[in-house]
């Protein structure tokens, strides 16, 4: 290929890129050999060192890729600033809300660091918001399983494929089956730098993170996993998951977490990683996620968890309510949750319930009831405070957009939130959503327990609805009650 030839097909916004001129340095025998820079930037996964970055990274430098990996959760961007300015694709991981608005504030950055530069968008929430990154200047845009994509990106930019073309592939989404590598963590901050495992005892443990899964099986509405799988979930091998385990447990880690959605959605996979697990890291710990619907078809299994080092379930149990229950498409009752916390004393597994706790059906005495409910199961101990103050997210793409009871209450999307907006009908409720939430602020910043976070928040929902028809609390058993002393907990609470 002639060197007019590259020039024509790697331009970038009428700039030539960082590889054209590399690959004309080469000479006509080197067009197409030239490596590759590659730059991956994480910017918030709940604490966790990226998944999402190490195991493309290991893909890419098995392609003959340069990789660096940027977590700007935990460093500055200046900490790869040079990378950038060289690089002739940068790539961003957005798994979640909250990380696809912070790239989306980095974007600029980026450019003016290195304006001719190739930038791509992976993860769960590309996809759904391809309009919206593309509009920051986003060529590429892969969604659902990425690695092979990325891969492939990176060939035909190599290969001098026009930018046309790529823009323009028709599988923004691919479900297809991938043989996993082992995830390349070398280039990541220490796991030291990431959330912690607190335990009752005051000790910590630096924690590791791994999937064995992605996807999920089951259609919950609310859930943003669903517009990009659609009911599916893919494996990773069991050999990549261990290991990823094993490099982590040499680099410090004392505890892994399971970052799949559902770790019951491949039960065999899942118990036969655990059970490696502990036969050869008998000291490791671990937690997992797992439906209530799933802990109780398989109950059975829940004592080899915690035989084989379990610490604690999380599990997204969102309402107590059997309407925004119907809404969510979450095949659960409020009794099948108190079944669950029964089994779970009943085996000696710790659950960490989660929750939606307003949404533009919760009412004031819905949400009295889902504050007495956790009183009374005694699990005051068990919930992060934030779950208190979890505000229902509706993004593009979601499905309860197909409810009509949905659409009587959202506004127009905002391409700033990246999601439709909201209001409740009773203003009492989202009075004392602001409330609840500033109260849980409070209490953090003053080193408060759980117990009495939970005391404000309990309070609060006093002053905001008529007790004479409420349950009524004897509050002074929070505080005369012993602490249940074998609730262990990251420090990062979950999050969007």
């Amino acid at each position: 290929m002639s060197s007019s030839a590259a020039e024509q097909l790697l331009t970038v916004n009428g700039m030539k890129s960082k590889l054209y001129y590399r690959l004309l340095a080469a000479g006509e025998s080197g067009l197409g050999k030239a490596r590759m820079n590659v730059v991956l930037i994480s910017t918030y996964e709940l604490g966790r060192q990226p998944f999402g970055l190490a195991s493309p990274a290991a893909w890419l430098k098995e392609a003959g890729a340069s990789v660096t990996c940027l977590d700007l959760a935990v460093q500055p961007l200046s900490d790869g600033e040079a990378e950038v300015a060289s690089a002739d694709l940068v790539a961003f991981y957005v798994p979640m809300h909250t990380a696809t608005r912070i790239a989306a504030s980095v974007v600029g950055q980026i450019r003016r660091i290195n304006p001719s530069t190739h930038l791509c968008f992976y993860g769960l929430y590309a996809s759904v918001n391809e309009s919206f990154l593309r509009g920051l200047g986003a060529v590429s845009v892969l969604g659902g399983e990425f690695e092979q994509g990325l891969v492939d990106l990176v060939k035909d930019l190599e290969a001098g494929v026009r930018l046309a073309k790529v823009s323009e592939r028709p599988d923004v989404v691919s479900l297809g089956r991938q043989q996993f590598r082992v995830p390349d963590r070398s280039g990541l901050p220490v796991l030291a730098r990431y959330a912690h495992l607190s335990l009752p005892s005051g000790q910590q443990r630096v924690v590791g993170y791994t999937e064995a899964t992605r996807g999920c099986k089951h259609l919950c509405r609310h859930c943003p996993i669903v517009p990009v799988y659609e009911g599916s979930f893919r494996v990773v091998q069991r050999d990549v998951v261990l290991r990823d385990i094993e490099f982590q447990v040499a680099a410090g880690a004392e505890h892994i977490t399971f970052g799949d959605p559902d770790f019951f959605n491949g039960p065999a996979h899942a118990l036969a990683i655990v059970r490696e697990l502990h036969e050869r890291y008998p000291e490791v710990t671990y937690d997992v996620t797992i439906k209530i619907e799933h802990l109780l078809n398989h109950a059975g299994h829940l004592p080899v968890l915690r035989d084989t080092g379990c610490l604690f379930v999380t599990s997204a149990v969102e309402s107590i309510d059997s309407r925004i229950l119907e809404f969510f498409d979450k095949r659960h009752t409020q009794e099948e949750f108190s079944r669950v916390v029964e089994i779970f004393r009943e085996v000696g597994l710790t659950l960490n319930p989660t929750f939606v706790t307003f949404t533009p059906w919760t009412t004031l005495r819905g949400y009295v009831d889902l504050l007495a409910t956790l009183f009374e199961l005694d699990l005051v101990d068990n919930v992060a405070p934030i779950q208190y103050a979890i505000r229902l997210l509706i993004p593009t793409g979601s499905k309860l957009l197909e409810l009509p009871e949905t659409q009587a209450v959202i506004g127009e999307y905002n391409p700033v939130s990246l999601s439709y907006p909201w209001v409740h009908p009773d203003p009492a409720v989202d009075e004392l959503y602001h409330a609840v939430m500033e109260a849980i602020r409070a209490g953090q910043a003053n080193g408060e327990s759980r117990r009495e976070i939970f005391q404000r928040v309990w309070s609060l929902s006093r002053q905001a609805y008529d007790f004479s028809v409420a349950m009524k609390l004897d509050l002074a058993r929070v505080d005369q009650a012993p602490p249940r002393s074998e609730v262990p907990y990251l420090t990062e609470p979950w999050y969007c």
